[in-house]
């Protein structure tokens, strides 16, 4: 009987933002470097590893950045040039599969399983293609190698930075068994939380329950919860990955009070969005507006038409609605405005592939 396992990369570039920084900029070299705003509206988009040292992340606001590392440098992203180097990388793994799902700029998953360069180990090309990358852009990156995505996403994170990590086919299950809850990808702080509560703090501990059990407590996501503890995934390297929405979104310097002067703020996020999704070339049926209050809690309120929209006068009515649907609980700090349930959206297919190979 053959095993189904397949050969699967995930790179992932090293604090790739501020990594570039810091290699057009030598003065930035060897210093905490921060990308993004300063302001105390900023968030940090990248930090250095000199910067994470003092607990400085992604996502982290700018305040609050600042005073764990008072000699943080912050610097403005440059989107065009970290898309520039993107693309570099990018031609290096069309080198070795067309099976390439990028996620975002710094990151992908390759199929390796059958490759270009007619190589059977996937860990051997893993090394070469961070060889090659360090070569072309002067950037380090890391590789998680196994047998479907989520593992080889987990692995890459093990040996950061510049390192790789191969969790071969009969090594799946026992690494996940002792792998922390929290290293799961697709487990974020509420879910461990909840976890923890009920005496589950390692892949052992999920793996003990039933898949009832696990549906009663985390609903749908349970299944997926039991399914990957299992090393089950059967989830496809997509080359062509299918955008399940456009949206357009803006922080405030102040603190907005009034729906009047939101209303304002949301016309011209509605034009944003109306241009993205003309260069797009896409339509949707949902709008969702985005509420974030001034202490970081969100809201989001949406509404399903019968037709697609693509233009501000089709569909600003709805947002309108959405805004005047209940009041507003506190001060509000950021407004966004999302279409989803896109004209570009088609049922995914499963492919599977059965074979057997040395990782």
């Amino acid at each position: 009987m053959q095993n189904t396992h397949r050969k699967i990369i995930h790179v992932d570039m090293d604090a790739f933002y501020a990594s570039i920084e810091q290699r057009d900029n030598p003065e930035l070299r060897g210093k905490p470097v921060a990308v993004g705003g300063s302001s105390k509206r900023g968030v940090v988009a990248a930090a250095s590893y000199e910067a994470r040292k003092f607990g400085v992340h992604s996502a982290l606001a700018s305040a609050i950045a600042i005073k764990r590392c008072p000699n943080l440098i912050f610097v403005k992203p440059r989107f065009t040039r970290y898309r520039e180097i993107s693309l570099m990388i990018r031609e290096i793994f069309f080198d070795y599969t067309d099976l390439v799902e990028p996620l975002s700029l710094d990151e992908a998953f390759l199929d390796v399983t059958h490759n270009k360069k007619n190589n059977p180990s996937a860990s051997l090309i893993a090394t070469e293609i961070r060889k090659r990358i360090f070569q072309k852009t002067g950037l380090t990156a890391s590789a998680g190698i196994s047998i479907n995505k989520f593992t080889a996403k987990v692995a890459s994170d093990i040996n950061k930075p510049n390192g790789q990590k191969t969790i071969s086919p009969e090594e799946v299950l026992p690494f996940l068994e002792q792998l922390p809850i929290e290293k799961f990808f697709g487990v974020g702080k509420v879910t461990a939380k909840k976890m923890h509560k009920i005496g589950i703090h390692r892949g052992r501990d999920l793996k003990s329950h039933s898949l009832q059990y696990l549906i009663s407590q985390f609903g749908k996501q349970g299944k997926h919860y039991y399914n990957i503890v299992r090393g089950i995934q059967h989830s496809e390297v997509k080359p062509n990955r299918i955008r399940k929405s456009i949206a357009a979104e803006r922080t405030f310097f102040d603190d907005l009070t009034s729906e009047k002067f939101m209303l304002d703020k949301l016309h011209a996020i509605a034009e944003e969005l109306e241009r993205r999704m003309t260069k797009s070339n896409v339509k949707g049926k949902t709008i969702t507006i985005k509420i974030k209050y001034n202490d970081f809690t969100q809201q989001t309120r949406s509404k399903t038409l019968p037709q697609f929209v693509g233009k501000k006068d089709e569909f600003f009515e709805i947002i309108e609605t959405l805004l005047y649907q209940k009041p507003l609980e506190k001060p509000v700090r950021l407004l966004g405005i999302s279409i989803s349930k896109l004209d570009t959206e088609i049922p995914e297919q499963t492919i599977g592939i059965q074979l057997k190979f040395d990782f």
